[in-house]
């Protein structure tokens, strides 16, 4: 910087004070020009210059001297002499000769020639000082060549290009200078980074290295740019005119901007060299980091590869469930790739040792520590396949020689007892025995000491028990085979006698007490609980143990399949590496979308697959299971009734990019949805098991646990469906949970008539009834109207709006109406509202008349008995006033419900007949007031009546008739009571014969059994007997 500073001081202040050439002896010269502003120079700005001049040549040139020329000869002696003085005080190189050109004019030459003599010793210079008079002096001390031509010289001389070169030269020195600086403090910074322990921060810092080496070679190559430029300016002379000769100022110049350049190419090659060894390290240590991370995967992975092989550690109880077991390990060899992946990185740590890694002592021992571990899961593996092959083995062996002793004893069971009394007979059923024994091969087992030697390894105390036990049957059957082939070898060679041989009972072929539950009985096929004929047990025993086999292994399918969507799917909502594909709506939705699915897998996985197993050779006793576990299966109920919700979020979110990446990887060919709706298949499953099971159990020890288990999962099906139903009612105000249990629903035809004061108006005199789902309930019954939804699946299950309900206390039942079986009629407020409801069959019908009767006994029942006690504990009536307020209640109740005089009774009997009275008209049907409609029932005539011919009929008036049924030609079956006799009378006539005469069915049949309508009002309730107005 300071010689750039000399050089715009150069150009500023001495236009003409250059370098001029070289004397003989090769010493530099300086040329003092002319000058008249010299004395305004300050001695700095003198000095600098004068510095700079000498600085220019080669350290050979000024180390001989430098010869000075100055040119005075237009000036006075004043100046020549300030000059001088300057030049010793502040020339800063070694001089060899000071040749003054004096002034011109003759009084300033004689006094130049005068003073100079005298003043000579005032500018202490070493070196001669010669006063010259002309250019011609001056051409005898250096030649004519190394003068420019204003000093009588030949050289050519171009003041502003000299000025140029040097301050090019001097810039691009700063910059070389520079550039080698910023490249020194960039190698310290790297030679002095401490290299990170963790993969992102040395991903970052090799980054930001390379990003800063870049900038450095972008530097680099624009000085490496401007020497290249400077240095063809230098040589454009030669370049022009291959004849021109530089001169030594040029040489000089042309021989420092290749030096500049050469230090250049130097530095940036250490730098690459040195950048080569860093970016080596850094690269380095990433892999080292990459290794080293993969490295605690892999061994936390073979970690939990151990820790789930030793949960392999069971033998099967079964030959299913072993190849259940094999399969499950099999299938996790195959998803597990860490042997594979441990492989993979040994190689690569050994391929980094190979490439001399700086790291080595460190990557050589996880190396051999990954090998070791992964050879002892990959042997503990082989392990335990073998093991489980084993198992599997001795299993399969102990179902083919059970199935061969099931087949002996089916066929010494089938063996015709008749036709084995003759000689030819008894001969063929001997080659069938023997045939049967010679075939055995493979499927019979050899001796007891033979397995334990041969399958030590795999025998706990359960598997040699089933063992034992499947030996202990084979041997019985081979005693029952020896004892036939006596007999049948004794009627072959010898009939005296008629010989009856009986074909053994299968129950007696095992002596052996039945197993328990917990206690596996592989061998045992049939049962001496169960009545039926051996050919009907077996097979019946072989059809139960088949849909016992598929009860496990869709279970165990089940158990999979859930642990596959838990893990593939829901898991995978709480992985950050998944986050981003899902959608805003499934965000914190796991629990909707899944419901209790975990509760069910556990449940299943930990607690009934496990009970249901230890049932596996005693199907016929698997209902205990299920009715010990009933409760637990009500979780069911919980995952239903969360249904809607989560197949309304699926169908929100179904085409979402997480779903179909989780279907990806576990390589489903069915969406979430269908193994959403698993659980519901399961529960009904189980209903259609268990009806396979009950139907082959008939007559065994188990039946009647199979069929509660049956009825209890029945009726969990049903809470589940009608709660279902219940969930979606809406517009009702109270809370569904205080009107009791839930006892049925169903859709109806319903017609409504109200009473007002004494007059009966029908509800919109409708023939189109109203279509209502009806909800009874312990404490009341709803009466909704269905309303489809829109949509698919839950989406598209019915809701219903509420519009009425009736408290069970206050409601009473006609069970026949208007002459339809399929009709029957519920009333409250004293007949003021009658609900004629009309059923889709009538068997439904009776099912609800039924239900309701049941509820309403109950209430009568529970009234009863309050009367009852109140009764034994009061004899007097000195009662309290508590008693009092309750028989208030009590007796207000039946008035409240349509109790008259005449029913009053607590204990409605027969008496009346099952008939009303005319004196009340709460019974009678508003539609008959308008036209007679006849139904079955029983009346009482008003009229007399004979019909002649075959069917002959008389009827008086008073006698009791009942119309059995409608003929299709308007004619009823009517039966005389009182003669017995029954015949065919037109609808017309009987109009007249019984008149105003209504038959009014109560809670009992047409038959009349003397109980009434029944009401119930407040907590009490009691039948009454209602009269008509039929005439006695």
């Amino acid at each position: 910087r300071g010689d750039l500073v000399a050089v715009a001081e150069l150009r500023k202040h001495f236009a003409d004070k250059d370098l001029r050439g070289r004397g003989d002896n090769g010493s530099p010269i300086i040329v003092f020009p002319e000058f008249p502003a010299f004395g305004e120079i300050t001695d700095k700005e003198f000095h600098n210059v004068l510095t700079y001049l000498t600085s220019v040549p080669s350290l050979s040139s000024t180390g001989v001297g430098f010869i000075l020329v100055i040119d005075r000869r237009q000036d006075r002696w004043a100046a020549v002499k300030g000059t001088l003085l300057r030049i010793a005080g502040s020339f800063p190189g070694n001089l060899q000769l000071v040749l003054v050109l004096r002034p011109t004019t003759l009084l300033q030459r004689t006094l130049s020639d005068i003073l100079f003599k005298f003043n000579k010793d005032e500018f202490k210079m070493k070196v001669p000082v010669i006063m010259l008079s002309s250019i011609t002096e001056l051409h005898s001390y250096i030649d004519r060549t190394q003068l420019t031509q204003e000093l009588g010289g030949t050289q050519e001389y171009c003041h502003e290009k000299w000025i140029s070169h040097r301050t090019a030269i001097e810039g691009f020195a700063l910059m070389v200078k520079k550039t080698a600086q910023t490249l020194q403090s960039f190698g310290t910074e790297l030679a002095e980074t401490e290299l990170p322990n963790e993969i992102q921060a040395t991903t970052i810092l090799l980054s930001t290295h390379t990003s800063k080496k870049e900038r450095m070679k972008e530097d680099l190559l624009v000085a490496l740019g401007q020497g290249s430029r400077l240095l063809e300016s230098i040589n454009e002379p030669v370049v022009r005119d291959p004849d021109h000769n530089m001169n030594q100022d040029e040489l000089e110049n042309l021989a420092t901007v290749q030096r500049l350049l050469s230090q250049l190419d130097e530095t940036e090659r250490a730098f690459d060299e040195f950048w080569v060894r860093h970016q080596t390290k850094l690269e380095q240590c990433l892999q080292l980091r990459h290794f080293e991370h993969n490295y605690r995967e892999v061994r936390a992975l073979l970690d939990q590869v151990s820790e789930k092989l030793a949960t392999f550690s069971e033998v099967g109880i079964s030959p299913a469930h072993a190849d259940h077991i094999f399969i499950e390990l099999t299938t996790y060899e195959e998803k597990v790739c860490v042997l594979v992946r441990t492989a993979a990185l040994s190689q690569e740590g050994d391929e980094l040792i190979q490439k001399s890694h700086y790291a080595e002592d460190s990557i050589q021992p996880k190396c051999s520590e990954l090998r070791t571990i992964s050879e002892t899961v990959n042997n503990n593996l082989r392990a335990k396949k073998d093991h489980l092959l084993k198992a599997r083995e001795l299993h399969h062996r102990l179902e083919r020689a059970s199935k061969w002793v099931d087949d002996g004893i089916y066929l010494l069971a089938s063996q015709p007892v008749d036709k084995c009394q003759s000689h030819e007979g008894a001969e063929l059923a001997l080659q069938e025995l023997e045939r049967y024994l010679d075939n055995a091969g493979e499927n019979q087992l050899t001796d007891l000491s033979t397995i334990w030697k041969d399958y030590e390894a795999v025998l706990n105390q359960q598997f040699r028990d089933q063992v034992e036990k499947v030996f202990q049957k084979q041997a019985s059957m081979q005693e029952m085979f020896d004892k036939r082939r006596v007999s049948l070898k004794k009627l072959a060679a010898k009939q005296t006698r008629p010989v009856q041989p009986v074909a053994p009972r299968p129950e007696a072929f095992i002596k052996s007490p039945l197993s328990s539950p917990g206690q596996s009985s592989h061998g045992r096929t049939l049962h001496s609980s169960c009545s039926a004929e051996p050919f009907q047990t077996f097979s019946g025993f072989c059809a139960l143990q088949h849909v016992m086999n598929e009860l496990l292994e869709t279970e165990r399918a089940y158990v999979e399949e859930l642990l596959c969507v838990l893990q593939g799917y829901a898991s995978e909502m709480d992985n950050p590496a998944m986050s981003h594909l899902i959608p805003a709506p499934l965000q914190n939705k796991k629990e909707v979308l899944f419901g209790n699915m975990p509760e069910i897998y556990h449940f299943h996985k930990r607690t009934f697959l496990r009970e249901l197993e230890q049932y596996t050779d005693c199907p016929e006793l698997v209902g205990r299971c299920f009715l010990e576990r009933m409760t637990d299966l009500q979780i069911y109920e919980k995952y239903c009734h969360n249904k809607p919700r989560s197949e309304s979020l699926w169908r929100q979110c179904s085409d979402c990019a997480f779903f179909q990446e989780c279907q990806k990887k576990l390589e489903h060919k069915l969406g979430l949805d269908s193994y959403l709706l698993k659980p519901v298949q399961r529960i009904t499953k189980y209903q259609l098991l268990l009806k396979e099971m009950l139907k082959y159990s008939k007559g065994c020890e188990g039946a009647d646990d199979l069929q509660d288990a049956l009825t209890s999962i029945v009726g969990i099906l049903k809470a589940v469906n009608d709660s279902m139903h219940l969930i979606a009612i809406t517009g009702f105000e109270g809370n569904l949970s205080e009107l009791g249990k839930l006892l049925m629903q169903g859709s109806f035809s319903v017609w409504t008539e109200h009473k007002k004061g004494h007059a009966k108006v029908k509800d919109l005199a409708r023939f189109k009834p109203m279509q209502r789902h009806l909800f009874l309930h312990e404490k009341a019954l709803l009466f909704c109207k269905r309303r489809e939804e829109n949509g698919e699946g839950y989406e598209k299950a019915p809701s219903y709006s509420f519009k009425q309900s009736l408290n069970m206390r206050a409601v009473g039942i006609t069970e026949n109406a208007k002459g339809d079986n399929k009709k029957f009629e519920i009333w409250c407020n004293s007949r003021e509202e009658v609900y004629i409801v009309q059923a889709p069959t009538a068997e439904v019908k009776t099912t609800w008349v039924n239900e309701i009767r049941k509820v309403l006994t109950t209430q009568l029942e529970e009234c009863r008995g309050t009367f009852m006690y109140y009764e034994s504990h009061y004899e007097s009536f000195s009662i309290t006033y508590a008693l009092a307020e309750h028989l208030f209640c009590f007796v207000f109740c039946l008035f409240c419900s349509g109790w008259n005089k005449a029913s009053l009774s607590l204990d409605a009997s027969g008496e009346h007949d099952g008939y009303s009275s005319a004196e009340d008209p709460l019974n009678s049907d508003p539609e008959d007031e308008n036209g007679k409609k006849l139904c079955a029932g029983k009346y009482t005539v008003t009229a007399e009546y004979e019909i002649g011919g075959a069917q002959e009929l008389s009827v008086k008036s008073g006698d009791v008739v009942q119309l059995v049924k409608e003929g299709d030609d308007g004619q009823w079956l009517v039966r005389n009571l009182n003669t017995s006799k029954e015949g065919w009378i037109p609808a017309a006539n009987l109009i007249n014969l019984i008149g105003k005469s209504k038959s009014c069915q109560s809670l009992t049949s047409s038959e009349g059994s003397g109980s009434g309508n029944l009401s119930t009002s407040s907590s009490c309730s009691e039948t009454y007997t209602s009269f008509s107005d039929i005439k006695p």
